[in-house]
């Protein structure tokens, strides 16, 4: 097989596999109704940095969020909708860098496949207002098994 033929089936296989899931993310999720705003209200809510993360699916510099130094009892909420996301007991430190959790809140996150590093991996959102938060890895603790990886950028934290 030629380089051409190689790169033109990838891209095909890519455009079938993240095709569904792209339009998994217009309408509702769960019980949880979206909103829809225009990416100028977008940017007027939110700070460059914010708007970064959670519209165009940026990520922040490991080590930099506050959050990851977050023990008080409460929840951490979506910095661009206000949707309760994750419980302070289900935080633990991955080393990563970057909030972690091992379990997120029934309904409240969709999730998509992601391509933009070749390899594969499970990218999540809100799934009110859509916005990107991280990625879900399958090495973290009991009970669960997954390592919700957050933008701290991307989060609230309300206390209890």
């Amino acid at each position: 097989m030629d380089r051409r033929t190689f790169v033109t089936r990838l891209t095909a296989a890519s455009l079938v596999t993240c095709l569904p899931s792209l339009a998994s993310r217009a309408g509702t999720t769960g019980k949880v109704a979206r909103i829809q705003r225009s990416e100028a209200e977008w940017r007027q809510r939110l700070a460059p940095e914010e708007y970064h993360i959670l519209r165009e699916a940026g990520t922040e510099a490991p080590g930099s969020s506050p959050l990851l130094k977050e023990k008080r009892p409460g929840a951490f909420v979506c910095a661009g909708c206000g949707l309760a996301l994750f419980r302070s007991e289900w935080k633990y430190d991955s080393g990563t860098g970057w909030p972690s959790f091992y379990q997120a809140m029934h309904d409240h996150i969709g999730t998509q496949r992601d391509w933009s590093l070749i390899i594969p991996r499970t990218e999540y959102h809100c799934a009110r207002c859509g916005g990107h938060q991280g990625h879900v890895f399958d090495d973290g603790p009991d009970p669960t098994g997954k390592r919700y990886c957050n933008n701290g950028l991307a989060l609230d934290f309300e206390p209890a």
